[in-house]
């Protein structure tokens, strides 16, 4: 899922959706410490600090011999590709279809039948999907993109509890069927626009992430896509974004006079001020405001929703009470290609008793992180180190709809809140070769009975069972999470690949433990996070 163009020149129209597995890939030009590029708030718009690298990643594995027409789309090009003076345009198909199995999975049950293929042989784990992308840009100021996946897939079972429980495929559309195997549509649509080197205006159904690290505890691409439009200015040593989206949660009451789902405003601010090429600080704040209340009485868009001033949409219009936030972020590029990174978020603060774990009115957040290139000096071996902490009951709101939440997932990290994880990752590419391992801990409390609200449920309201403020209360659960990869790089265009994967999952509490060992093995494509490390 990416604007997969030749850049040349000054191009920064030209979007770059947020992809851990590509990201990690300019470790060396955007941590090096004679790089001044804001770093924090993703996707990243192409600009001269990493033109050149993107563009050695698009030619990766090319042969230029070629001259056979369907070997070149295969292997060096877009399917269509059209290039002026004027305008650009591509269009790609993008398969991704694997097939797997889950060796801890000893149920005898059959029901799964699931065909990869869409014909032919069947798996109990597998997905079949079809999807396109189209993109292009007009003159050097104006970009366009939209793709769209249909899918059919059969997942292991922690995931498929998951799903059927939020009615969600984690990240990407509704539940349309759920029985034997999911079937879901997904699609994303974007809009650029840079009237002056300054200043990009972005519109369309797309995420924001924003953070230096693999998860974000201020705002996460977890969820699945939201209408919105952001607006990033970028002046020197400062840049700063506003951000509306339009949000819902379909598990709530609806009303017949206002529509399918409930709906909520999401407004975010964020600037990031580089004080050196090494030193930076991020200041954020969110409001998320319902557009009707309990009774369904609609309150439409207030006028103070478009008050740039950072922080002050905290407060929130006195029409609208909603739920406030307010985080910041820290990097500090410890050695050339190194960086040490943070984030801290505030929900609800009360500093008498903020270092008290047995009082439950503070809830907030904790990232501490490192990653790099060039580990131990070998050229690509990209790296991260990471631990995040969240308390019980952040992001929560007495009324549901003003959660910190998108179709009933979390805006943070996956695991929602009442959970700390320290999480691991390497990456090393050679040639057309790609290898990725991770190692996770995972610490958190599950909801004992549906009754109960431990604080780990962030679509729960905020109506503690508990007193405290400890992580890990109610069902303290254990997770131990291992996944690796390793892909051969067919098309880097569209991120065609094959690709083998492994997953070793094992979750453990008072309840029992639940296990799943997983194998995989596909023909996939596009640039898109999905997750399955929660």
């Amino acid at each position: 899922m990416v604007m997969l163009l030749a850049v040349k020149g000054n191009a920064q129209s030209v979007y770059l959706p947020q992809s851990y597995q590509l990201y990690q890939k300019f470790n060396a030009q955007i941590y090096s410490k004679s790089s001044n590029m804001h770093t924090s708030l993703r996707p990243f718009l192409i600009d001269s600090t990493i033109n050149n690298r993107y563009n050695e990643l698009m030619q990766m594995g090319v042969d230029s011999t070629r001259k056979n027409w369907f070997l070149r789309k295969i292997f060096n090009e877009h399917l269509i590709d059209i290039r002026t003076k004027d305008y650009t345009f591509y269009a790609d198909y993008l398969p991704d279809n694997y097939i797997g199995h889950d060796f801890a999975d000893k149920s005898t049950d059959n029901e799964v039948h699931f065909k990869p293929l869409g014909f032919g042989f069947t798996t109990r784990i597998g997905s079949n999907t079809r999807g396109f992308q189209v993109g292009g840009t007009i003159g050097s100021k104006f970009s366009f993109y939209t793709s769209g996946y249909e899918n059919q897939a059969a997942y292991a079972d922690y995931y498929t509890a998951y799903m059927r429980k939020i009615r969600f495929v984690p990240g990407q559309a509704y539940l349309r069927r759920a029985e034997t195997y999911a079937d879901f549509s997904y699609s994303t649509a974007i809009l650029s626009y840079t009237p002056i080197k300054q200043l990009n205006i972005t519109l369309g159904q797309d995420k924001t992430f924003i953070g230096d690290g693999y998860r974000s505890v201020l705002l996460s691409d977890y969820s699945a896509n939201y209408p919105l439009l952001r607006l990033t200015a970028n002046l020197g040593k400062v840049q700063y974004m506003m951000m509306w989206a339009y949000l819902q949660d379909i598990n709530l009451p609806k009303f017949d006079n206002f529509g399918s789902n409930r709906r909520k405003w999401g407004l975010f601010h964020y600037l990031d001020w580089n004080v050196s090429n090494s030193l930076s600080f991020g200041f954020f704040n969110a409001y998320i405001a319902p557009e009707a209340d309990n009774q369904g009485n609609r309150r439409g868009f207030d006028i103070n929703f478009i008050n740039p001033v950072l922080f002050a949409s905290s407060l929130g219009p006195s029409s609208q009470p909603g739920n406030a936030l307010v985080g910041f972020t820290g990097k500090y590029k410890v050695f050339d290609k190194t960086a040490l990174y943070g984030q801290v978020l505030f929900d609800r603060f009360n500093g008498s008793t903020f270092f008290d774990s047995n009082k439950n009115d503070n809830t907030n957040s904790v990232q501490l992180g490192l990653r790099g290139a060039d580990l131990l000096g070998v050229t690509n071996l990209n790296y991260l180190v990471e631990y995040n902490a969240v308390k019980p009951y952040t992001y929560q709101s007495p009324d549901v709809i003003s959660a910190y939440s998108f179709y009933s997932q979390p805006l943070g990290d996956p695991f929602g809140a009442n959970f700390r994880e320290v999480t691991g990752l390497l990456n090393y590419t050679y040639k057309r070769f790609d290898f990725q391992g991770q190692l996770m801990y995972a610490k958190y409390g599950l909801d004992a009975t549906s009754a109960t609200n431990a604080g780990k449920d962030v679509t729960k309201p905020r109506d503690p069972t508990f007193t405290t403020s400890t992580i890990g209360q109610g069902l303290n659960t254990n997770l131990y999470y291992a996944e690796g990869t390793v892909s051969f790089l067919m098309n880097p265009k569209y991120n065609l690949r094959f690709e083998l994967g492994g997953l070793y999952r094992h979750q453990k509490n008072a309840d029992g433990t639940n296990n799943a060992a997983i194998f995989t093995f596909g023909i996939r494509s596009s640039f898109r996070n999905l997750y399955h490390d929660f």
